[in-house]
């Protein structure tokens, strides 16, 4: 047997939200069971794109990292991010993939506060590229909900 993750979720859900949740009596209790189907919706979404966002995301900031080596005044924060620049992801599992994005958003945090601080239009250009970046994650991550 091999399981859709996703399929189970919208169907587990929409159990919930047809069959479960009108037939209980107590308002509370419905509106708790509802919730709960639609973090399943939400969680099925998640799973189906799971691994691409975080790859894509990761690769993202790699480029960000790639550019700003060259432009950052600070010895050890340009090794940093040429090293980090060359990094791959290895392994395809969402923890690791996470841990990977852990460091690197680490990295681009400190990159944005050195970035800040410098004067040039290489910066400048440098910091329109982070903030495009963190827009298009947040737009990764959005949760779609459909009419029910």
């Amino acid at each position: 047997m091999k399981p859709d993750v996703k399929r189970l979720f919208d169907v587990a859900a929409a159990h919930l939200l047809t069959k479960t949740a009108p037939a209980l009596g107590d308002a509370y209790q419905q509106s708790s069971t509802s919730v709960l189907a639609m973090l399943l919706i939400e969680s099925g979404q998640e799973f189906e794109r799971a691994a691409q966002r975080r790859v894509e995301e990761n690769s993202e900031l790699r480029s960000i990292f790639a550019e700003a080596s060259s432009v950052v005044n600070d010895s050890d924060l340009a090794a940093r991010l040429d090293e980090a620049s060359r990094g791959e992801d290895g392994s395809l599992l969402i923890s690791n993939l996470d841990a990977v994005n852990a460091q690197l958003r680490g990295l681009l945090i400190e990159l944005h506060a050195h970035v800040e601080e410098l004067d040039s239009p290489q910066a400048r250009q440098l910091e329109d590229s982070i903030w495009r970046e963190l827009v298009a994650s947040t737009e990764r991550r959005k949760i779609m909900i459909g009419s029910f």
